[in-house]
């Protein structure tokens, strides 16, 4: 079943447009995911009419699934029914190189560390657009004024140096269009007010090509309205290493934290304009489903409603409720946008038979899409992580896919023997960054580039992209780095008296960026995480090899005066 054909589309809700002109914005296709009841009679829509929360039945089956799930397909679940996360890439390129050489022994991006702690970001994802047109086409997705970015590809001229005012204007628009379209694979919803507002005047000028080229590339779904943008992601499929994190302390969500969610998500889609917390917290807790207990865990529902805040769904959330020894002590009204709450699900529940199946129809898609999604979503793409025919998809498209994405999305490909990567230089278009500030990021990128001078293989082995790590291998080289780097970097004091906590957070960061994956029988280093270690040296240096013999042993001649009638 393709996407299209479960998930809110525009094409497939009677009465709604792509721009959402029918039906207010988002709200022609949303009816699908959630049944929306009308207010009850008295009132007119949107007014503070006192009525009887009643939760939709697909999300609070949602929020059964959530409860019932391991950390890992809860991830999976969260990602397949909401499609929220962002795009993921590698920033910094290496040089050219043949597509035949491998991650292993092929050019790399490797910078040498210095103990010196980096300034943070100011955060993560792609920065804010640009509204200045008079900037354009040269302020690009945060390159510094009067320089293009490094991912932006310089437009061709015909011309000697005079650019005609047509050409201005072509190139301005496929500036827009670019930026508009980075903008929305990181942050899949934009509104009008929200910290992405200044990119969604793009969005809806360039709605229609947008709409068209999502659609065609990648499947996605894109509905734009007057106050907000969403484009419609697939899931990406069981063990996509995609979780929901906190805003603010970037905490992990729980099983129970994503039941909460589904559930304040299932009584607001149909909630009161000005609803009081302690209302919304007693239906909670009325229509629990089982383990998804509204008011049983506070600091996950806590994480739920600063989500949901984060979304632009709620208002006036009041701060501290994860400190509450009970409900009776939550007071506030809350602002509820009823448009954005249903814009929020993408895959309805009441297809699946369970959280699995929801799980593999989100990310079921013809070959060409499903690798398209995996280049677009992912750091890399390897060959021997997909089906066989993803796999001679691949193989058959293999410059002209990954050319179309780079071109749409201002990325840069990187062609190897294990599979495909498209860069992001300028490191907007990713949620992680392994060269981030931070003391985890700073020591999974010495911990990674150290393991691959370990365990590299030797050109010729037949290793395919994957080589086992020992964990005692990951325990000595962590230890060294922190002896090495942790006092004279700065590095975070209960990170260097904890090593469990530094390697913990380490190994997760790797895992994320697809560098290192896991088996059960322990951690494997994937071919893309040598692009982060220092060229390997091949051959050995002369009179180093174990054959030779030590240059003291070796006995050189004096020099003779040739007699007479010799050749000197």
């Amino acid at each position: 079943m393709k996407q299209q054909e479960y998930a809110t589309g525009a094409a497939r809700t009677a009465g709604g447009t792509s721009d959402g002109r029918t039906g207010g914005a988002g709200r022609s296709t949303t009816d699908a995911v959630v049944a929306v009841r009308e207010p009850v009679s008295g009132g007119a829509a949107g007014a503070d009419v006192p009525q009887e929360l009643s939760p939709d039945p697909g999300l609070l089956r949602l929020a059964r699934w959530f409860a019932e799930a391991d950390p890992g397909t809860a991830d999976d679940l969260c990602a397949a029914s909401f499609g929220l996360y962002p795009a993921r890439h590698f920033g910094a390129p290496t040089e050219p190189s043949a597509a035949e050489v491998s991650w292993w022994h092929g050019p790399t991006a490797h910078t040498p560390a210095t103990a010196r702690a980096r300034e943070p970001r100011t955060g993560p994802g792609l920065r804010r657009a640009r509204r200045d047109a008079a900037a354009l086409p040269v302020v690009l997705s945060g390159a510094k004024s009067g320089t293009p970015g490094r991912h932006r590809r310089p437009e061709r001229s015909r011309g000697a140096a005079t650019v005609v005012p047509q050409d201005r204007s072509a190139a301005t628009t496929a500036a827009e269009r670019r930026i508009a379209a980075r903008l929305l694979l990181a942050h899949p919803l934009v509104t009008a007010s929200g910290p992405h507002a200044d990119g969604f005047p793009l969005i809806r000028r360039h709605r229609d090509w947008l709409a068209e080229r999502f659609d065609t590339l990648l499947g996605y779904p894109l509905v734009v309205g007057p106050w907000h943008a969403r484009l419609h992601k697939a899931g990406p499929g069981p063990g996509a290493v995609r979780r929901l994190e906190h805003p603010v302390t970037g905490a992990p969500f729980t099983p129970g934290g994503y039941a909460r969610l589904a559930l304040a998500l299932a009584l607001l889609v149909d909630a009161p304009e000005r609803l009081p917390l302690g209302r919304l917290l007693a239906a909670m807790r009325a229509a629990e489903p089982g383990p998804a207990a509204g008011g049983g865990d506070l600091p996950d529902l806590a994480m739920a409603l600063a989500v949901l805040a984060d979304w632009q769904v709620l208002a006036d959330v009041p701060a501290g409720l994860g400190d509450l020894g009970d409900l009776g002590g939550a007071s506030g009204v809350l602002t509820v946008d009823r448009e954005l709450a249903r814009a929020v699900p993408v895959g309805p529940p009441a297809l699946a038979d369970d959280a699995a199946d929801l799980i593999r129809r989100a990310a079921e898609a013809e070959p060409g899409t499903a690798v398209r999604r995996r280049l677009a979503e992912t750091p890399a793409v390897l060959a021997a992580d997909l089906p066989e025919d993803q796999r001679a998809w691949l193989r058959d498209h293999r410059h002209s896919g990954p050319a179309a994405l780079a071109d749409f999305l201002g990325l840069e490909a990187e062609q190897r023997a294990e599979g495909v990567a498209l860069l992001d230089p300028a490191e907007e278009l990713t949620d992680l960054a392994l060269s981030g500030a931070g003391t985890a990021a700073q020591a999974a990128l010495l911990l990674v580039e150290r393991l691959v001078e370990e365990v590299r293989p030797l050109p010729g082995e037949t290793t395919g992209a994957d080589v086992p790590v020992p964990d005692a291998l990951i325990d000595g080289v962590l230890g060294d780095i922190a002896d090495e780097y942790g006092l004279p970097a700065g590095w975070r004091r209960d990170y260097l008296a904890d090593r469990t906590a530094l390697r913990r957070d380490a190994l997760d960061l790797l895992h994320r960026m697809g560098l290192i994956t896991t088996r059960p029988a322990g951690w494997l280093l994937r071919a893309p995480a040598a692009r982060y270690a220092p060229a390997p040296d091949l051959l050995p240096a002369p009179g180093t090899g174990r054959h030779s013999r030590p240059t003291s042993d070796l006995t050189i001649p004096a020099p003779t005066t040739p007699r007479a009638g010799q050749l000197a």
